[in-house]
This record gives C-alpha cells, structure tokens and sequence, in this order.
C-alpha cells in the first residue's frame, strides 16, 4: 500500500470508520465469547487501523508472500484486535470471530501462528520484541526490505526480556524494526506507575540505543507520521511511543480497569453497540457511505 508523508481527508476518514467498525468486533467478539479482554484490544486498534489499512506491505490472498512485512502483537492478549483486523482484511472470515475462544476455533485467547496472518504466537508477555528481532535480522540475512512491526504493552515492558531485546536490536543496528508502546498506563493489577513505574519511558528507551516518536496513539494522522518517519531512520531500530486510553472508544470502557480482562455484561453491551453504531453512523455520513467496507 501506498505510504505518503501527507494524509489526505479522505484516507482519514476511511480510516476512521475502519476504526469504529473494528471497534465493535472487538466488543461484539468478548461478548459472544462470555471472555477476553476488550480494554488493551481497544486501546491499540487505531495503531493496527493504520498498519493494516493503509501502511503494512502484505497480500491478504498470500499471508505468507515473502516480502511481506511482519507483525508481532507482542501483547498477545489483544487478540480479538488482531482477530477483528486480519477478518476485515480478508485473512479469515468475518463469522469465524464468533467461534473465538471456543475449544475447537483456532481463535483463542492469545494470538497463534496457525491462524492466517498472525506471525508468532504471544500471550506469554515479553516475547514478542525478541521475535520481532528474529525477523528483523532474517530480513537482513535474506536480502529482502520488508520491515517487522512490534506492538508491545506498558505494563509488560516490566518484564526483563525486553530490555534484553531492546539492547540486542539497538546493537545489531535494526533500522527496519519498528516497535509501539501502547501507553495506556493500566496493567491487570492496576496503574503501570503503581505496580512497577516505568519513570521516563522516552528517556529510557533511548538510552538503550532507540529512536523515539512520541504521539497521540488515537490520532490516525499523528500514527501515520510516524510510521513514515520510522522508515526514514538509519542505523538504529524505532520506538513510537503512543499515548492511548484503555477502553478507548465505549465511554464507560475508557480508563476503566474493570475492562482489562472482562467482557461487558448484557445492559453493557447494549450501550457500548449503540455508542458505536452512532460513532460508525457519523463516520459513514462524513464520507457520505451506508456500506460496510470490505
């Protein structure tokens, strides 16, 4: 797909209503599961809008075409985000999210490599940024430019893997590694600055040899900048540091710890549908649709 510095209204605006309707996969997913955790899949989803809709190179007909760029959710939790995405994008079928977390589905809880598209299976936290290397440095073995996507939680950058990684990719100089801090300041036990402070992330990371973006993680143009500029450093591997809100999107959601590991209940899940068929009716009107995109 086609990258461009400058983003156009209407790009913005397809990504928006992308954005909305994903939104009520996730919702719609954990409630019909009865499980799952909506408020981190929330959170990331307008990160993996713009890397699916419009900046990842990938064939949703060939998910393992070799010069496809890799995505890691290294906070594999986020799962029915991953599911909802690579369903849009024609990876597996949109009815199949129904059998989520189901004994026979291959949907499960945390994200696995038999479902097409997923990359590496995660859900053991702290992981998936040394994956993500793995990849990177194939790239540079094979002599191919595809670039590898890592999205990581605050609270499990507590974990020591990481910043083992985060030295290793900074010393083999991975410029086509590009990883985002879903900075949403909420882990299953509480604040991130509770239970173990992460202090000065910006700071921390590059100290350990990262260029850093800070941004609105809810603000599509912001992550599409990013994203470019990601792709212009050299010598060095990229942290976007993108400041969301847990829950985002279903008001009663956002900033909630309760959504971390929960699904809505029944008069819940009412409300959080009618907040985002509203949000999805809006979008559609501004691009003046009534379809559903494919």
């Amino acid at each position: 797909m086609a990258h461009a510095e400058h983003h156009t209204e209407d790009l913005l605006k397809d990504l928006a209503l992308r954005a909305s309707m994903l939104r009520k996969d996730i919702v719609q997913t954990v409630y019909d599961a009865g499980s799952g955790h909506p408020g981190g899949s929330l959170s990331c989803i307008d990160i993996l809008t713009c890397l699916y809709f419009h900046h990842l190179r990938h064939r949703s007909d060939e998910s393992k075409w070799p010069d496809r760029d890799r995505f890691v959710m290294s906070k594999g939790q986020a799962s029915p985000a991953v599911y909802s995405v690579l369903a849009m994008a024609g990876y597996i079928p949109h009815d199949e999210l129904k059998t989520f977390r189901k004994a026979d589905s291959r949907l499960q809880g945390h994200v696995e490599i038999k479902v097409p598209g997923v990359e590496f299976t995660t859900g053991s936290l702290g992981q998936g940024l040394s994956g993500a290397i793995g990849m990177a440095l194939a790239a540079r073995l094979d002599h191919r430019d595809y670039r590898t996507y890592c999205i990581l939680g605050d609270g499990e950058t507590q974990e020591g893997q990481i910043w083992e990684a985060a030295m290793a990719a900074s010393h083999y100089k991975l410029d086509n590694l590009c990883a985002v801090l879903d900075r949403n300041g909420l882990q299953i036990d509480g604040p991130t600055e509770q239970i173990m402070s992460l202090g000065e992330a910006p700071k921390r990371w590059r100290s350990f040899g990262w260029h850093v973006v800070e941004i609105d993680g809810h603000d599509h143009n912001e992550i599409l900048r990013a994203f470019h500029e990601a792709e212009h450093v050299k010598n060095m591997p990229t942290l976007i540091l993108a400041k969301t809100v847990k829950g985002k999107g279903v008001s009663f959601m956002e900033g909630s710890l309760s959504f971390h590991g929960r699904p809505p209940n029944k008069d819940e899940y009412a409300k959080a549908m009618q907040e985002l068929d509203e949000q999805i009716q809006r979008a559609q009107t501004s691009m003046g649709v009534v379809a559903r995109l494919p």
